[in-house]
Parts: C-alpha cells; sequence; structure tokens
C-alpha cells in the first residue's frame, strides 16, 4: 500500500534538510544558456545586444564588431567597436564559499561555457589588422577614445593596465605590435590591458585567422570556476573541437573584474583593416545562488533547531516508511523528485490543473498523441496561459514516461525549446505544464484552412528548429535524443517563432556511451519522419533525428505530409522530391501556395538539405552544425547524388561511436565502409521503410 501524500513530503523535507543546511557548503548550481544567430536587424535578439563605438550592427547575418563597409577604406580605418549582450551576469559571490579536494573552501565563482563562429574578412590585397576579442566588462560603455589600432576596442594608451577597467578579454590577433611577444596571428589572455598575460602563436596549431581566402571559424572558450582555470580552443568551422586546447591560463574572476559583468565582442582596425564578425554565439554561465541573510548567533540558532526538526521529522518519518513500506512508484516518484533538486520547476496543485482547465474540458484539447492529452489552462491567480500535458498512461510505465520528461527537458535552455513551468503528481495522476504557444503547431500553419505561412516565416521556423537541435546534440552537457521530430511538435509562440517541444520520446545520451532507453521495446514515432535503420536497429541515433528534420525540411518548402500519395505513385515526399531533382525540375516540389514569394535560390538549397537529410545510408546525412550553416547561408548547400542511393545495411558490428549510431548489441571504433546485406529502394515503388532485401 502507498503511503499518504503528506508521509512522503515529511520524508522529503528531512532529506532536504539534511542536503541543503543553512551553513554554506557545496551548492549544486543552476546553469543560464543562451543560444545567438544569425544576426539580422529584424532578428527579435535585436535588443539583446548593445553596439557601442564602431561596431556596425547587425547585416549579412552577422554581428559586424566593426564597420562592415567594404567598397571605402576611408571608412574601415582606426576604427573600434565593442558589441555587448546586456544581460548582466553575476560572476562571483564573496559570501559564498565551495569546498575542495583539500578540505578547505573557497569563494564562489561562476564557471561558463562559450562558443562562437568568427569570421575575419580581408578584403583582396590588404593585410588584416587588427583583431577581435571575446570581452567580460563591467559595463555598457562605449570603447575609450583612440582605442583602435592595437588596442582592441579594449584600453587606450591612458587606461591600458588600470586595475579599475575590470577588463579580461581573449584576444584573437591578427597584426604585431611591439609589445606582443609572438610574430603572426596568435591568441592572448588579456587583463586589464592589451599587454597579454599569456599567449600561444596560432602559426603552431596551423590556425590562419584571416586567410586570403575567407574562411570561418569556431572558437570554444570554457572557464572553471572552482580551478580558475580558463581554456581556449579553435578550429575551422565544422571541425570537432580540438582536444588539446590553444591556450590553457590560470586566472581567478574574483580578482578582476565587477561582481556583476557583461558578456560581449570588442575589435579594431588600424592602417590595417578587415572585417570583424561573429556569425554564431551560444553562451552558458552558472547560476550563483543568494545569500540567505543569516549570520552569527542567529545562524546558531537555525542550525540547532534545523538538527532538532530533521531528528524529530526523520525519526517519525521512518518509524511510520517501517510500518508501511512505499509501493515501487512512490519511491520512484521521490527519487525522480529529488534527482531533480535544486532548481526543481513549479510543483502545482492538482486542484489548480483542474479548475486551469476547466476540468480537462474536451473543447480545451489543443492536441493528442501516444503518451498523453494537451490541455489549454489559464492560470487562476496569474492569469497565464499555459499548456497542460496529462499523461494517459496510469501505471509504471507512464509515470517512467512522466520522469524521462520531467528530467530531461527541465535542465534544457533554449530559447528555440517551449519551457516547462511546472508539474504535478496527484493519484496516480500525472502532469507537465508548459508555456502556451498561442499559434499552435507548424502542421496547423501548413494544412489549416487559414492564410498559408509565408516563405520568409517557413525559412525562419527552419532556422529556429535547426538552432534548437543542434543545441540539443551538440551543446547541452548531454547529448539529447528528441526521437520525434515532425511538424505537430514544432509549435510557434506569439511571435511566430518556433519552439520544438514535446519530450515523451526524449533521452538523454551519455556523451562516452551508445545506449539509451527504449519504448517499449520497439522503435516509436511517425511514419514519413522514421529513417529507415531504424526498423531493423529499433534505436534511435543523432542521425535519425536528423532524418526526421529533413522530413520537416521537404514538408515545410513543398507544403505536403511526407507520408501520403505523390505523383508517380510515391507515397513518401523525399522519393518524390529526388525523382524532380534528378529531372533538373527540383523547384516544381515548392509549395503552389507559395508561386512568386518564395526565394529560388532558397528553396533550392533547403530542398537539397531536405534531401541530404533524407539520406538512406545515416553516416552520409549532415550533422546538425552543418545544418545550420546551411540553413543560415553561410555555406553552400550540401551535394547532393542525382539518383537516390539504396540503404545499405552495415557490417554486424559497425559502429560510429563518435556520431552514436547503433548497427547490432556490438561495437566498434569505426564504421565500416563495405556491407554484406543491401536493401535496394525500388524506384517509384518502395520507398523508406518499404525496403525489399536481395
Amino acid at each position: 500500500m502507498a503511503e499518504p501524500s503528506w508521509i512522503i513530503h515529511i520524508t522529503l523535507l528531512s532529506i532536504i534538510l539534511l542536503s541543503h543546511p543553512p551553513i554554506q557548503t557545496a551548492q549544486t548550481l543552476n546553469t543560464t544558456t543562451y543560444t545567438f544567430g544569425p544576426f539580422y536587424r529584424d532578428s527579435p535578439d535585436f535588443d539583446k545586444f548593445r553596439f557601442l563605438g564602431d561596431a556596425g550592427g547587425m547585416s549579412a547575418g552577422a554581428l559586424q564588431i566593426t564597420q562592415d563597409s567594404r567598397n571605402s577604406a576611408e571608412y574601415l580605418v582606426n576604427k573600434s567597436g565593442r558589441v555587448m549582450f546586456t544581460e548582466r551576469f553575476r560572476l562571483y559571490n564573496p559570501k559564498k564559499t565551495r569546498p575542495t579536494t583539500t578540505n578547505t573552501s573557497t569563494m564562489l565563482v561562476a564557471s561558463f561555457n562559450t562558443t562562437f563562429d568568427i569570421n575575419i574578412y580581408r578584403t583582396t590585397g590588404t593585410v588584416p589588422g587588427e583583431g577581435i576579442a571575446f570581452i567580460i566588462a563591467p559595463d555598457l560603455s562605449k570603447p575609450p577614445l583612440a582605442s583602435y589600432g592595437g588596442y582592441l576596442g579594449l584600453t587606450n594608451s591612458t587606461t591600458d593596465g588600470d586595475p579599475s577597467n575590470q577588463i579580461i578579454a581573449i584576444e584573437l590577433d591578427t597584426g604585431k605590435q611591439s609589445y606582443d611577444p609572438v610574430r603572426g596571428d596568435h591568441v592572448g589572455l588579456d587583463i586589464n590591458s592589451v599587454v597579454s598575460n599569456a599567449t600561444a602563436s596560432l602559426a603552431d596549431f596551423n590556425i590562419e585567422i584571416a586567410p586570403v581566402n575567407a574562411t570561418n571559424h569556431t572558437v570554444w572558450i570554457n572557464y572553471d570556476g572552482i580551478s580558475r582555470r580558463l581554456f581556449v580552443y579553435m578550429a575551422k568551422q565544422f571541425a570537432p573541437k580540438p582536444t588539446k586546447p590553444l591556450l590553457v591560463a590560470d586566472v581567478d574572476l574574483s580578482k578582476h573584474v565587477n561582481q556583476y559583468s557583461h558578456f560581449g565582442f570588442a575589435a579594431s582596425t588600424g592602417n590595417d583593416y578587415e572585417l570583424n564578425c561573429v556569425l554564431g554565439w551560444n553562451l552558458t554561465v552558472e547560476v550563483l545562488p543568494e545569500e540567505r541573510g543569516l549570520s552569527g548567533w542567529r545562524l546558531s540558532v537555525v542550525v540547532v533547531a534545523s538538527a532538532v526538526v530533521v531528528g524529530v521529522v526523520v525519526g517519525v518519518g521512518f518509524m511510520l516508511l517501517k510500518k508501511r513500506r512505499l509501493g515501487r512508484e512512490d519511491m520512484q516518484y521521490i527519487l525522480g523528485k529529488l534527482k531533480s533538486l535544486p532548481g526543481m520547476p513549479r510543483e502545482f496543485r492538482f486542484v489548480e490543473l483542474k479548475r486551469a482547465t476547466n476540468n480537462f474540458d474536451g473543447k480545451n484539447k489543443l492536441g493528442e498523441g501516444g503518451f498523453g492529452i494537451v490541455y489549454k489552462g489559464v492560470l487562476e491567480k496569474e492569469k497565464v496561459e499555459v499548456a497542460v500535458k496529462k499523461f494517459s498512461r496510469e501505471k509504471l510505465k507512464g509515470k517512467d514516461d512522466f520522469l524521462a520528461e520531467l528530467t530531461i527537458i527541465n535542465r534544457l535552455r533554449h530559447k528555440h525549446l517551449v519551457r516547462l513551468v511546472g508539474w504535478c503528481h496527484k493519484n496516480g495522476m500525472l502532469l507537465l505544464v508548459y508555456d502556451f504557444m498561442p499559434n499552435g503547431s507548424l502542421d496547423a500553419h501548413l494544412y489549416g484552412e487559414g492564410d498559408p505561412l509565408p516563405w520568409s516565416r517557413r525559412y525562419t521556423v527552419l532556422a529556429d528548429v535547426a538552432s534548437a537541435l543542434t543545441y540539443l546534440h551538440d551543446e547541452y552537457d548531454q547529448r539529447v535524443l528528441h526521437r520525434d521530430l515532425k511538424a505537430s511538435n514544432i509549435l510557434l509562440d506569439s511571435h511566430f517563432n518556433a519552439r520544438l517541444g514535446d519530450f515523451g520520446l526524449a533521452r538523454a545520451l551519455d556523451n562516452e556511451k551508445t545506449s539509451y532507453m527504449e519504448a517499449e521495446g520497439c522503435f516509436a514515432g511517425t511514419p514519413g519522419y522514421i529513417a529507415p535503420e531504424c526498423f531493423h536497429t529499433q534505436k534511435a541515433t543523432c542521425e535519425s533525428d536528423v532524418f526526421g528534420f529533413g522530413a520537416v525540411i521537404l514538408e515545410v518548402v513543398c507544403g505536403r505530409r511526407p507520408y501520403d500519395v505523390f505523383p508517380g505513385g510515391f507515397k513518401y515526399l523525399a522519393d518524390w522530391v529526388w525523382t524532380l531533382y534528378r529531372e533538373g525540375r527540383i523547384l516544381e516540389a515548392v509549395d503552389k501556395k507559395l508561386e512568386g514569394e518564395y526565394s529560388a535560390e532558397d528553396a533550392e538549397r533547403l530542398l537539397l538539405l531536405g534531401l541530404a537529410c533524407s539520406h538512406p545510408i545515416a553516416a552520409e546525412r549532415p550533422k546538425t552544425q552543418a545544418i545550420a550553416q546551411i540553413i543560415y547561408r553561410s555555406v553552400p548547400p550540401p551535394a547532393v547524388p542525382r539518383i537516390k542511393p539504396a540503404f545499405i545495411w552495415p557490417m554486424v558490428g559497425s559502429l560510429s561511436i563518435d556520431s552514436g549510431s547503433y548497427c547490432s548489441g556490438t561495437t566498434t571504433t569505426r564504421r565500416s565502409s563495405s556491407s554484406n546485406c543491401v536493401w535496394p529502394t525500388i524506384e517509384g515503388q518502395a520507398g523508406l521503410g518499404e525496403i525489399s532485401m536481395v
């Protein structure tokens, strides 16, 4: 027999008190993540940045840290600019400590990770100068006067070296100054001065920041607030993060920057000039806790009182628990709740959600899937609209689904993922509460009776989803597979920005392992969005998520469902589009409702990308980061074979660990280039999932 809820809550209280005493010890801290790019003046992110000095604003999909006129050198020389994120972050707390491995304590300093893509462009026949820097600054002030040239928009001849600057920068320098210890392009750690505290030559890593042929680069900066150590990595865009950092330096933020600071970029030109462009930016910062305001004898009283309360509660709780053993489901519930502490979203009372949805009235039903029904609700006190997901499975499996979705999405932070507001567990009823998306799902706009979704909005929706998928696969601390990418799971907010939702099938994947939780022993998903290998492996991978997104891309451009009846007897949209591509008529696939409105170049770009993502061989599909850059127009569309390749079954045991692919129960470190088994697709007859064995 399961225990009454009050016993469970008493036990939880005792555990929480024991785990979180009022004395400051180690704490599990939350993080906040921001993802920006591409950058355009009509972007919703425009107001989140402050453009200072000679910054050129947002244009051509990039943050222009200095002016971007390519036609006149007059406007490019001797410039300095900054682009700062207006959000302010608390980077250390003198009143908070955490333990170290030596049983001592140290001031609480925030860790952060940032990744950004840059293009430093030299105009034809010129020498590039001067450089670009990622900076931490105390405020949103303009660059100092005369901070052009080698001062990188950070300091000038008067302020250089002044501790009151409270600036730390990671410079990527394209010009050699007299005080630079290395020749050529180099990376440096600057503290209140452009005379770097630590430097490394990029020539040693075969990197040229601004080569003659314009090249995009990705920079990773990781700062560990415990060890006070900073790591810098750099590689050509789309290349994996190097195992060896360019620069490793010890730096204590608490000794050099303002407690509350801003992140951003600075750059400069001199007599030599370049275009300093940031194409995309991801930032994750540890959120430091607030003080509780207890000290001295009051703290002692609280500690003693807490100990007494804990002792009583634990004693009573365990006596009752001994008499009545908790059922397995309730124990899982407790463990699931504790696993999410701290940072747990709001716990709603069942009566609140019942009232919000008018007793789950069918008139408020927003949608239904294999895992539950979603209702629109209005929270009575806040007068805020929400979406309430009521899980349909009442027993153990339903609770596992609930806990899986809760623990995954609660830790995800991205502007293009639907935000989890809270949860409820009452009398076996499991509910999750999300932000309400007033413009509904993407498929409703593609196939509904209202005005068709315009081309520009369709393109932006795909860019938004690509950004979210990149975060799930490559930027979150665990690799997360969505496993059910489809148009009905892409929701649109009040501004028609896309949010990827419905994580009922999502699973977090350990980056070092190659297994994940199955859904009832078979592959779950929606016909038309399921990759062909999944019918055989019964497993999901990053590549199968990419396949699903490829189906969405084609669906958005063509205005047709992935699984339907198409000219020529095709059952799958990808097969029909591939035939048009082979015949040189690929633009005939574009939704007829968009006639005369769409960009032919962009439509072909997306159709080719959709086909590349729909490639029958998982290893041939593009990675999510490459997909995003193709949509952002940073790189050309992929090369796609004119004739759709056959689905090739890899050799038993073949597996690419890097990509997270699955091909049987055993794994090796390399994917085989050959196979013993081939299941070809019969042109015009069989589509993905209709595979005949040779």
